[in-house]
């Protein structure tokens, strides 16, 4: 490695440090980028607090470790690390971050250092931030938990996955035939992904559509960078669709736009939840629905298939546009797969399918301990709630 410009940044493997732009990197597995880094002022340690100073406005995470932020990001770093998790707590309750700011300036809006400065908080005595911090804190300890727990899970459904359907190890001693994807079981086959299933595109909407409802749709949004479903892209809809539009728990979707820089998005699988106000969940334009037909696949099946990198590679073989990437129609149904006996893929899924059910459970009750932390934080720093009830009210919610 050639000498280090003055004042940079690396990590400890040389590499520069992980950038991240904005808030579009919420929840990414992965950082847009490494950089080096030469303005102390744009570096944040593991634990200081990250807040979106552009459009939108006010979103708050917390660096899991030494990183560079680009400019859509501030650093927030306390004046004594405890206070920390109740600073993070209270600018997430802030309902509006928009609506503080003045002086936004352009259509996309801007926080300036001076508007961060000059942000009045309520400050308890230090013995009731903490405790509050605590309470609060006891919740999304939870939700981190069972977070990890489904990433756990999922990661035991896709190893069972590979083992029987990629190295195909339980079927090994049965004999191998030669196929156009190489070596299979004997008696499996080797065809397309539309020999098995069929594929529904989403609704078109309007923004009229999205109003008031007990409808809503599953957006883009909807799909996690690296793939995974994020009830947080739900969207109220009071628009027509057609019954095959209609998502059920468990179904499959996959993205068939990107909006991101690194393809992130498009080809990736979801497997949708469901969601407590909304019962009727609708596939929205840039969402594929994928179903069995005819045949034994399960929603399981073809879910582990399609979250699997050998799809990724496919997908992004069929992909056109610059900025905005979109899926060609012909990706998913031209894919070429293994096709079990109906009797493994059922045997698969009686074993996978519990799997995937305690994530669901997981997910929701994350769901609603997310809830219940949003609601006490306004209530306990307006003192409507005590600090001993809200820590009897946290007991029986975990």
């Amino acid at each position: 490695m050639g000498q280090s410009p003055p004042g940079s940044t690396y990590n400890e493997a040389g590499e520069g440090l992980p950038f991240y732009q904005g808030v579009v990197d919420f929840g990414a597995r992965y950082p847009s980028r490494r950089v080096f880094c030469s303005a102390p002022s744009r570096i944040a340690e593991a634990g200081d607090i990250l807040f979106s100073v552009r459009a939108p406005i006010g979103h708050v995470n917390i660096a899991t470790e030494r990183c560079c932020v680009g400019r859509g990001l501030s650093v927030i770093k306390p004046k004594e690390p405890e206070d920390r998790v109740y600073i993070e707590f209270v600018l997430r309750a802030m309902p509006s971050m928009w609506d503080i700011f003045e002086g936004g300036g352009s259509v996309f809006g801007n926080a300036r250092k001076e508007d961060l400065q000059s942000l009045e908080i309520v400050w308890p005595q230090k013995t009731e931030r903490h405790t509050i911090a605590a309470i609060l804190g006891t919740l999304d300890d939870k939700i981190k938990l069972n977070h990890q727990m489904s990433q756990t899970l999922e990661a035991m459904a896709q190893a069972l996955f590979k083992s029987w359907f990629v190295d195909f190890e339980p079927f090994r001693d049965q004999g191998m035939e030669e196929s156009k994807l190489g070596p299979i079981p004997r008696g499996w086959k080797a065809g397309e992904l539309n020999n098995i299933a069929n594929f529904v595109k989403g609704v078109s909407y309007r923004s009229d559509d999205l109003q008031e409802s007990t409808v809503a749709l599953v957006t883009l949004k909807s799909v996690a960078r690296g793939g995974g479903y994020q009830q947080e892209g739900l969207k109220p809809y009071i628009g027509e669709y057609k019954p095959e539009q209609q998502l059920q728990p468990g179904e499959v979707i996959v993205a068939h736009t990107d909006l991101t820089q690194a393809a992130e998005v498009l080809g990736r699988a979801a497997r949708v939840q469901a969601h407590p106000q909304f019962p009727t969940l609708v596939a929205s334009l840039d969402l594929v629905i994928v179903r069995s037909v005819g045949y034994a696949a399960s929603s399981e099946f073809l879910y582990s298939m399609l979250s699997r990198s050998e799809f990724q590679e496919h997908a992004y073989s069929y992909a056109n546009g610059t900025t905005v990437l979109h899926l060609s129609a012909k990706a998913l149904p031209e894919y070429q797969c293994v096709l079990p006996p109906p009797t493994i893929i059922e045997a698969f899924t009686r074993l996978a399918r519990p799997v995937y059910k305690r994530i669901d459970y997981n997910e929701a009750q994350s769901y609603t301990l997310a809830a219940t932390r949003d609601t006490l934080l306004p209530k306990l720093l307006s003192g409507e709630i005590r600090v001993r009830d809200a820590e009897k009210f946290v007991e029986k919610a975990i």
